[in-house]
């Protein structure tokens, strides 16, 4: 647990939280500031700053976890589909450095767009470009 983290104070209780599921290793909650009515955050109980911080056992239950909300939550709010979504790292956006999955319900007609949304202006890569970062990928 870090002590400046609000996620970790959720999860020890020290501070309230609309919790929805929990098992050992999750804790799930309504966002505060939801961009959506329903939207909910899912952590992993221990502090995490980064996905590459996660363990694959803490990945797998976290991951575990948002695929059984996910059809959940849309089904609390009669949403017509969910944004999952992760802002890994400040410069993704990422604004409280602990793990979460966001689980966003979306309705038709919600002036919401797409994931490629997000990233702003689109790079102009070459074949060569794309099979360079390819291979380092797959490296």
């Amino acid at each position: 647990m870090a002590d400046d983290c609000i996620f970790c104070k959720i999860v020890a209780g020290d501070i309230p939280g609309r919790t929805v599921y929990e098992t050992d290793e999750v804790l799930a909650f309504l966002d505060a500031n939801p961009l959506s009515a329903g939207h909910t955050l899912v952590v992993p109980k221990e502090h995490a700053e980064r996905l590459d911080d996660l363990s694959g056992a803490e990945a797998s239950e976290l991951f575990a976890a948002v695929h059984e909300l996910t059809p959940r939550v849309e089904s609390a709010v009669d949403a017509d589909a969910v944004t999952v979504g992760i802002n890994d790292g400040s410069a993704a956006g990422q604004e409280v450095p602990h793990v979460h999955v966001h689980l966003v319900p979306r309705f038709e007609g919600d002036g919401g767009g797409p994931i490629h949304a997000v990233a702003g202006e689109r790079p102009d890569l070459s074949d060569d470009e794309l099979d360079d970062i390819a291979d380092d990928i797959a490296e």
